[in-house]
């Protein structure tokens, strides 16, 4: 029950307060309900906000410690943080090689200069508490109590995904207009790869915060967007971002069968 209470509070909250952004932010996104602004920005950490909230009325502030002590577990495999930091960069690149090879020309690549996406790296990192306390530190574990780890992965890949769907259709954010069919299809193998890293780094919030907030940051180095893209429910026409789908799918797979047997306690 209380999972179930963590995804409907978590989307209402976040969905109630994007959706008052789009409705009431300024023509040049100012003001208290802009893009990025306070009120934005709670619906961005409302999966921390809602899980801490049930932790705290089912298991106390000790509960509570526990959950966000999983923050501090940085003594894992060094293999780990480079997979974490390196996951995004990896795919789009041999995205592009791929690219390449098929079409005798290379894809449009990012300007931002890397030392400016490493700084944004160990900046962002700790901001993504406001989602992985949520959904890795506590949908995650539960939900794999009831499928196991591998459908609890896709399960939650689909959840967060449809997440983000406000974004697709609200002005000043880059998902505007974008294929939701291929951010889904993204998501869901970006997913298992995190439950694979959280499982692995034995219940790391940090290394999961590591690599989405590296997801959000790397990934310009070859972008997938389409510029100009209107049509939220549209196929996208990207073959970059199709042969990044492909090449997540590639990795997940061998994940989801090591995952069989794995266990999660919350």
């Amino acid at each position: 029950m209380n999972l179930v209470c963590f995804f409907l509070l978590t989307f209402a909250l976040t969905w109630t307060t994007w959706l008052a952004s789009a409705r009431w932010a300024g023509p040049d996104n100012s003001g208290v309900f802009s893009v990025g602004g306070p009120v934005f920005l709670l619906g961005v950490f409302a999966p921390a906000i809602v899980s801490l909230a049930l932790t705290a009325r089912t298991d106390g502030g000790e509960g509570v410690r526990r959950l966000v002590a999983r923050i501090g577990r940085w003594q894992v495999d060094g293999r780990l943080y480079l997979f974490a930091v390196g996951y995004m960069a990896a795919l789009r690149l041999t995205a592009a090689l791929i690219h390449r090879a098929a079409t005798g020309a290379w894809p449009r690549f990012g300007d931002t200069p890397l030392l400016l996406m490493l700084g944004a790296l160990l900046v962002s990192t700790w901001a993504q508490a406001g989602e992985e306390i949520g959904w890795r530190g506590y949908a995650l574990p539960r939900l794999a109590k009831y499928t196991g780890l591998s459908a609890a992965s896709m399960i939650l890949g689909a959840l967060w995904a449809s997440w983000h769907l406000p974004l697709f259709f609200m002005q000043h954010t880059d998902s505007l207009g974008q294929s939701f069919p291929l951010y889904l299809t993204y998501v869901v193998a970006l997913s298992i790869a995190m439950a694979w890293l959280y499982w692995r780094s034995g219940g790391s919030l940090l290394l999961v915060m590591l690599m989405h907030a590296s997801v959000n940051n790397t990934g310009g180095i070859v972008p997938a967007a389409v510029p100009g893209a209107s049509d939220a429910f549209a196929f996208s026409p990207s073959l970059v971002g199709w042969i990044s789908v492909s090449l997540g799918w590639i990795v997940a797979i061998p994940m989801l069968i090591q995952m069989r047997r794995a266990d999660l306690s919350p």
